[in-house]
């Protein structure tokens, strides 16, 4: 379990400090946008009163069930293609309850007239891809290709609704409470905390002051390690410290030791990809909602055009 731990923490440092090195040789990804609600349009296309609907739709599915069905529609998902977009998404955005994992991600992107479900590892036995697949066909696509997105959405946040509410979960919390653990900024896990200053740092500091040198190398680390902290402490506090002290011992100490060859593992996405988003936890733009912090999203799902 602790080398399972380091692993990750080790293989999303290095994913971090190497981003802008890769979206450099592949060309830019789109940014992911910040999670501010059951519905975020970035193309204009439902109206206010369509967008307060399904968002009334799926919240009430989250507050009867618990699980979180979360629709973006984007312009385009190029130079990645959709499921990968969306994987990413999926894992950065942390929809599903944190434990459960019960989280669903519908995503359009109109100008490449493609759509897909992303579905949890938790909800894949309630929503197989051949599910997703005839959801998309039956739900979506012909309301699609009459340009009611509303309507086509509206019927897949349905479906969806009836497959989440046959599987067994953990009840929703009560009004008010919070899970132990879900958004609880005090807790800390001071062994992440280590696996990131004593091992993360040791491998990715030599690598990233081996590739970008010593100043910009130990930004990236330090931003990387500090990103990663509040990931696992929910702590600004804890994670500007770590931060600071990567940073720190990158620029001092990083260039003292050969970098270490590691394999490149791999997936098309990982839960820290390019792009800004603050909307892991919640936004006050969005009347207190946040995600639930937990969903793992492994590519379960399916893909669709119209």
């Amino acid at each position: 379990m602790l080398l399972s731990r380091i692993g990750r923490a080790l293989t999303a440092i290095l994913f971090i400090a190497f981003t802008p090195f890769c979206a450099w040789a592949q060309g830019a990804l789109q940014p992911i946008p910040p999670l501010t609600g059951h519905v975020i349009d970035q193309t204009g296309t439902l109206s206010a009163a369509d967008t307060q609907s399904l968002e009334s739709q799926l919240a009430t599915l989250e507050q009867t069930r618990g699980a979180q069905v979360v629709v973006l529609m984007v312009a385009s998902t190029a130079p990645e293609d959709i499921a990968a977009y969306a994987n990413r998404v999926g894992n950065q955005w942390k929809i599903g309850r944190r434990g459960v994992g019960d989280g669903v991600l519908v995503l359009v992107a109109k100008n490449d007239r493609k759509m897909r479900i992303e579905v949890a590892k938790a909800l894949e036995g309630a929503i197989p891809d051949i599910a997703a697949a005839r959801i998309i066909d039956s739900a979506m696509k012909p309301r699609f290709q009459q340009n009611d997105y509303a309507g086509g959405l509206s019927a897949a946040a349905t479906q969806l609704a009836a497959r989440i509410g046959a599987e067994a979960l953990p009840p929703p919390p009560e009004a008010g409470h919070t899970p132990q653990g879900t958004n609880d900024h005090s807790v800390f896990d001071w062994t992440d905390f280590a696996i990131f200053l004593f091992f993360g740092v040791m491998v990715a500091g030599p690598l990233a002051r081996s590739f970008f040198g010593s100043a910009l190398g130990g930004l990236l680390v330090g931003g990387g390690v500090g990103v990663l902290a509040f990931v696992f402490t929910a702590s600004l506090l804890l994670s500007i410290g770590a931060g600071v002290i990567a940073l720190l011992y990158t620029w001092i100490f990083g260039g003292s030791s050969a970098p270490v060859a590691l394999g490149h593992g791999g997936g098309s996405s990982g839960s820290w990809g390019h792009g800004s988003s603050g909307g892991d936890y919640s936004s006050s733009d969005s009347g207190g909602f946040s995600s639930g912090g937990g969903g793992d999203f492994g590519g379960g799902g399916a893909s669709g055009d119209w």
